[in-house]
């Protein structure tokens, strides 16, 4: 049987924004990541704030997104995602700026770092192992010298019972992240996994060099938001710069009032490293699409001459 470790949910905080934070305690903080690549944070957010996000995200997952419908997209079949949830809620913006979280990155990843991703998504139920043992790849493991370090930022929105992130402990900062295929699963150091398991507002950060993955089965629907703080100046891999996965951030200017110095670099203002003028995917959409839009162009046509004949029924009317 494997030994999994539960990593305990903290209690509630009333109002975790005017929590104080010494330095010994963010040092602590800091230690957990550096010895195990992955940390629990307090309860960081209000009940009013989480309640906030959750509404403003589920009701993106009302429908999938098209043409002037806002919702979420699909490209596999258990996760509905949610780009850019930094224009959702204030929330979203306070978590991704937060004191607590800004003392531990500062720590661990130094001053250069930025938020380069902002999205989340809804997890369906489901028995299949879908998404394996994984390190994160994100930049140009060509040319790099190093194990560039990344920190993810992890809420859950609903109560996680099954299907929790699981992640092996230690195994970050080991060597450039890749996919573990299944014949190196066994060898995986299982004494050391974490399966965190919590309430909706859990939050914690983790090293995504390190080896972790969607844990099975899922049996009930899960909502999770994940952020990625890097150094935005690391070149990135070949595939996601031809999907333009880290673009400058989308926000929204009702969020964005008294920013400091270091909140406006974390966001990116001002920073063009990654944006690519002009830019548009290179791949096509399937024939459906093309059919549906077909279809659609047909529709808005019919209405518009239904409109017109009913107009010149109506005059016709009005003149009789």
């Amino acid at each position: 049987m494997r030994n999994i470790k539960e990593i305990p949910t903290p209690p509630k905080a009333t109002d975790a924004r005017t929590t104080l934070w010494g330095r010994a305690e963010a040092d602590r903080l800091v230690s957990r990541l550096e010895t195990d690549g992955i940390v629990m944070l307090p309860n960081i957010l209000s009940t009013e704030q989480l309640r906030g996000m959750q509404q403003a995200f589920e009701a993106r997952l009302k429908q999938m997104r098209w043409n002037n419908f806002e919702g979420y997209t699909k490209t596999e079949p258990y996760r509905h995602m949610i780009e850019d949830v930094l224009m959702l809620d204030q929330g979203f913006v306070d978590l991704a700026l937060h004191p607590v979280v800004k003392q531990i990155l500062n720590s661990y990843l130094g001053t250069q770092y930025a938020l380069t991703e902002a999205k989340g998504w809804k997890s369906l139920a489901t028995k299949r192992d879908f998404h394996g043992w994984h390190g994160d790849s994100w930049y140009d493991q060509t040319v790099a010298t190093e194990i560039h370090k990344e920190v993810k930022l992890a809420l859950y929105l609903t109560d996680v019972h099954s299907g929790a992130f699981n992640f092996i402990r230690g195994t970050h900062q080991q060597r450039h992240p890749y996919d573990v295929k299944r014949a190196e699963a066994k060898n995986l150091p299982m004494s050391q996994l974490l399966e965190v398991k919590g309430q909706a507002g859990t939050v914690f950060l983790f090293d995504s060099s390190a080896v972790h993955r969607q844990g099975y089965p899922m049996l009930e629907p899960r909502q999770a938001v994940f952020y990625a703080y890097h150094d935005p100046s690391i070149p990135l891999r070949e595939e996601d710069v031809n999907y333009y996965r880290y673009h400058p951030l989308l926000l929204n200017a009702a969020f964005l009032g008294n920013l400091s110095e270091e909140d406006r670099r974390i966001l990116g203002f001002g920073n063009k490293t990654n944006f690519q003028p002009a830019f548009a995917r290179s791949d096509r959409p399937p024939l459906s699409y093309l059919a549906f839009c077909t279809s659609y162009n047909a529709r808005i046509r019919l209405l518009r001459l239904r409109d017109r004949a009913l107009a010149i029924f109506n005059r016709a009317r009005r003149l009789v």
